[in-house]
């Protein structure tokens, strides 16, 4: 699942980019298609990195294209071991949630981007994160642990405050929002429930088959549905 649109970023061919909180490896593998440069995936997680590593060979030997240089990396963004001024681009998608210290992970994110270069970011959007928060107290929890709910405002001044310029934001993955509140009303954690279950099928047939009717009403409901929050930054101060 794609959250953040990669031809926003507008990346020249051999810029090097940083997948911060990588997870699985979904917009590393997106950027393999298109990009020549250096593609670094990052989380902390080794089990999971180990699983976005399997997933981008097969993703390679699927396409049948050799991508660009690519790695696996053990990081904790709130202190990456990468030296300032790194990457020309650092996608980081549906993680900041997840951070304590998320001032001091903002700040390392903005420290190992090179001068005038983009970030984009995601969060759960605030409407819709809030009634699953709402509708069950174990979510929070049970999706690995949502320790805030961001305001539009709140994240776009804090990635301001460090030196960059808002450029574009947008809504994604409409069609999700009900499901995740669908799931919080029977409980996160159950995986018994045939209605959760139905729409977790038709999520992922959507995913695998891209029919012009979702994709179409995935776009109209956004502005309104929309579960993700989605910005992109170019960085201003170091230049």
């Amino acid at each position: 699942m794609i959250t953040i649109a990669l031809d926003h970023l507008r990346f020249d061919p051999h810029d090097t980019i940083l997948d911060m909180g990588c997870g699985e490896g979904r917009h590393t593998a997106a950027l393999l298609d298109g990009h020549r440069g250096v593609c670094i995936a990052a989380d902390r997680d080794h089990t999971t990195l180990v699983t976005c590593r399997e997933k981008l060979i097969f993703h390679e030997q699927l396409t049948g294209k050799q991508g660009p240089p690519w790695a696996v990396s053990a990081a904790d963004i709130t202190d990456l071991a990468f030296k300032t001024d790194t990457f020309d681009g650092v996608i980081c998608s549906e993680v900041l949630e997840h951070i304590a210290d998320d001032e001091r992970a903002v700040s390392e994110l903005a420290r190992v981007i090179k001068p005038g270069g983009s970030l984009a970011v995601s969060v759960p959007r605030f409407w819709p994160e809030k009634v699953c928060w709402l509708l069950s107290e174990e979510y929070f929890n049970a999706n690995q642990g949502h320790v805030r709910i961001y305001t539009k405002t709140e994240i776009q001044k804090k990635i301001e405050a460090r030196g960059f310029d808002l450029v574009k934001t947008h809504w994604a993955h409409s069609l999700h929002a009900p499901f995740w509140w669908l799931k919080c009303f029977v409980g996160p954690n159950r995986t018994d429930s045939l209605l959760v279950n139905l729409y977790h099928r038709f999520l992922v047939w959507d995913l695998m088959e891209k029919p012009l009717i979702t994709r179409f009403l995935d776009r109209l409901l956004n502005p309104f549905l929309g579960k993700s929050l989605v910005f992109y930054f170019k960085e201003t101060s170091k230049q």
